[in-house]
């Protein structure tokens, strides 16, 4: 305060001083030369700071404070649970048995047996398994006076063994069949000539086979199947297949070359019923090399194989040779993902004919058959087939084919000259003849599957024939169609059904007489009728090991044929139990 109060008073006396000289003396003129211009400079601002430190008296200190804290236990009841994941309820899986047992009987003695087992080693590297299946029947059918009693029994056994590069196995099968040439109606023969016929037939079937499958080789998978067959009749018969494969990639496409070498050869000892003497055998051998190549395109939606079958087929009995080349291509193309799917193909073979197939599809052929091979000499067909749903499928499919020597199944004629052991020459026995074919048919099928349960389908086939003799196509139906469904009801039960159809078919009934051709025994073409077949099964489970079943079959009780003279056993019930268990 003082220190402003001096200063004040120094500026005044000053300024003071000043005026009083203006007043009193002329201080005159003065010239000013410059003689530097002049160049004002800019000091650096002072900037204040933002806090200033303040040393005032008036500025307070903060008081420190000191304070605690007055804890008072409060008593509670509430406990938190403590959280938990969610979880997916698993399904557990089935338990695995390596054995089963199956054993059924029903009327007309019919009776069921069912036998499995497999066992593994060298962790699941090596499998053994057994198999033993029967089924028979021993009831009588009232349109016959002969026996129709059947049995088939078959065993099999085989060793696999899987390595990193490549499977392998072998197996053996054993089968004894028994059926009767029952095919004769009452009052036919007298009593006398009936109990002089021998009806019955065994077949007995030895077979060896084995496999090779490759991985990372050109040689891709191999397969042997050796087999002896006969009869009660002394016929029997040799075959033997090998047939392996090579794959060769070149570029971006696959080149697989399929061969075959496949030979037959058997004897009958009995000539043709078509004979009025049983003079002379029957002797086949037949011997065929076949050469596949093929070229596999994979283009985005389109799959097409390229390729042809070379086939040399030679009759070692009759000292024939021929040689064969027949289309095998086929394609298809996704037009809409998996909803529709167009196919197609050609493709040709030489089917090779033996008396162990005759025998499968029809058990009522005589010992005195002629076997050739078939000339299929192509089959043309066109096709779609897809999803109309998520859960229904469909095939239609369209096909025309020619073969040559098809063989075809009518009676023998009855040929009552002969006086062979077995009693197959009363007109009760079938025999192959051979004729040019050329088929027309149309296919159609459909799969729904309603839910994981339960599932449906259902199928049709239309065929018309022209055959090179103008005669029938013996025992072919020109309508077949079959209806399925299976339908797990809950944990416990299930059950099933089929329902097939097979439509009419024309056979041949003749009569043999001595220094007469063939063609000109008196005959008659008979009708066969159209026939339905319903089948059901039902079943329940105690457990995962135990269960039973009923099966019926026949259930509209039809005495059709099956074929001419060979009426069917009615209703059939069979009922049984089955159990899985570890071996």
């Amino acid at each position: 305060m003082q220190k402003n109060i001096h200063i004040f008073s120094v500026l005044f006396l000053g300024l003071w001083g000043a005026i009083s000289a203006q007043e009193t003396d002329d201080i005159g003129t003065e010239t000013v030369t410059v003689v530097k211009p002049y160049s004002p400079t800019v000091s650096d601002a002072f900037k204040v700071k933002s806090a200033p430190n303040l040393n005032d008296s008036i500025v307070l200190q903060k008081k420190e404070i000191n304070y605690s804290i007055f804890s008072v236990p409060v008593a509670s009841t509430f406990t938190p649970a403590k959280g938990k994941a969610s979880r997916v309820k698993k399904t557990p899986p089935p338990t695995l048995y390596n054995s089963y047992a199956s054993v059924g009987l029903g009327n007309f003695n019919n009776a069921l047996v069912d036998l499995y087992t497999s066992r593994e080693f060298n962790r699941g590297e090596d499998l053994l398994d057994f198999g033993l299946s029967h089924h028979s029947s021993r009831g009588d059918i009232e349109s016959t006076p002969l026996d129709t009693e059947f049995y088939n029994t078959k065993f099999d056994a085989s060793y696999a063994k899987k390595d990193r590069d490549m499977d392998w196995g072998a197996s053996i099968g054993l089968q004894h069949q028994l059926y009767n040439w029952y095919g004769i109606e009452n009052n036919a023969f007298d009593d006398a000539t009936i109990a002089t016929i021998d009806e019955k037939q065994n077949y007995f079937n030895a077979e060896a086979k084995a496999h090779l499958n490759l991985e990372d080789s050109f040689f891709k998978k191999g397969n042997v199947l050796l087999r002896r067959f006969w009869d009660a009749s002394e016929s029997g018969e040799n075959r033997i297949v090998i047939n392996p494969t090579i794959e060769l990639p070149i570029t971006e496409e696959l080149v697989t070359i399929n061969t075959k070498l496949d030979y037959v050869n058997g004897n009958f000892k009995n000539a043709s019923l078509n004979s009025t003497t049983n003079t002379g055998e029957i002797n086949y051998s037949q011997f065929q090399a076949s050469l596949n190549p093929s070229l596999l395109v994979l283009r985005d939606d389109l799959t097409l194989n390229l390729g042809a079958n070379i086939v040399y087929g030679m009759d070692t009995e009759n000292d024939d040779i021929d040689f064969y080349i027949y289309p095998a291509v086929t394609a298809s193309y996704r037009l809409l993902d998996e909803s529709v799917i167009a196919y197609g193909g050609v493709e040709g073979e030489l089917k090779q004919n033996s008396y162990y197939d005759f025998v499968s599809e029809n058990p009522y052929v005589s010992p005195t058959l002629d076997i050739r091979p078939t000339d299929r000499q192509y089959e043309g067909y066109i096709g779609l087939k897809g999803q109309l749903l998520s859960n229904v499928g469909y095939n239609i499919k369209g096909s025309y084919t020619a073969e040559n020597r098809k063989p075809l199944f009518f009676l023998n004629p009855q040929n009552l000259f002969r006086t062979d052991v077995k009693g197959y020459f009363y007109g009760n026995s079938f025999q192959v003849f051979y004729d040019d074919v050329k088929t027309l048919g149309i296919f159609g099928e459909l799969n729904v599957d309603v839910n994981r349960n339960f599932t449906l389908g259902i199928n049709a086939e239309f065929y018309d024939y022209d055959t090179e003799t103008d005669n029938p196509a013996w025992n072919l139906p020109s309508i077949k169609g079959s209806l399925f469904m299976d339908y797990q009801i809950n944990k416990q039960w299930y059950f099933g059904a089929n329902l097939f159809y097979i439509g009419e078919r024309d056979d041949l009934v003749s009569q043999a007489v001595q220094n007469v051709l063939p063609s000109e025994f008196p005959a008659t073409i008979v009708t066969l009728d159209g026939f339905f077949d319903a089948n059901a099964h039902v079943g329940y489970r105690f457990n995962e090991q135990l269960s039973v079943f009923l099966k019926a079959s026949n259930i509209a009780n039809n005495d059709y044929q099956r074929w001419a003279n060979f009426r069917v056993q009615g209703f059939q019930a069979l009922a049984g139990v089955s159990y899985k268990f570890d071996f």
